[in-house]
């Protein structure tokens, strides 16, 4: 019997799989086809790319979840005990979803999906800290997309946590 964690990990792999078109399969094995230092810095180049692309709907999905019935509330419905606490989970997948669809042939990182899977359950610390998680990533792509011209060579914390959601550092 698959677990829930199992699931929700199997439901982002399945959404993922579904964004992959021809062209970006045939892009993938190309890129495999490199050295690993010179993969990671071409996805990282990819990744900015696709943030910058993205940059007005990331920040538009920023602000709403952000605002007062996404952000503050939810937190208070934490401290307050209340059922629609579980409401943050529709919120923090759809960001996952986002975040997944910047770069959907690439897995995201392990430790960020486990987060993700627990806090998509039952308990309603996990729904916070998974929300929190997800939001910090969403935050950071804007920021970085916004800020990076290209990806340097010494990189900020952000953009660095961003890499590692991807699996590129």
């Amino acid at each position: 019997m698959k677990t829930k964690k199992s699931r929700i990990i199997e439901h982002l792999d399945e959404k993922r799989e579904k964004r992959l078109s021809r062209v970006q399969q045939d892009s993938e094995e190309a890129t495999a086809k490199m050295e690993p230092w010179a993969r990671r810095e071409e996805e990282t180049r990819l990744l900015l790319l696709a943030a910058k692309r993205k940059l007005p709907e990331l920040k538009a999905l920023l602000a709403a979840t952000s605002d007062h019935w996404h952000y503050e509330d939810p937190i208070y419905r934490f401290y307050h005990q209340s059922f629609k606490i579980y409401r943050l989970q529709a919120t923090t997948l759809e960001i996952v979803e986002n975040l997944q669809a910047l770069a959907p042939h690439l897995k995201l990182n392990s430790m960020f999906l486990e987060i993700v899977a627990e806090g998509t359950g039952k308990e309603a610390r996990p729904i916070v800290e998974a929300f929190f998680h997800a939001h910090h990533m969403l935050l950071m792509v804007c920021k970085y997309a916004e800020l990076l011209p290209e990806s340097p060579p010494t990189l900020p914390s952000g953009w660095a946590t961003v890499l590692y959601l991807y699996n590129i550092r």
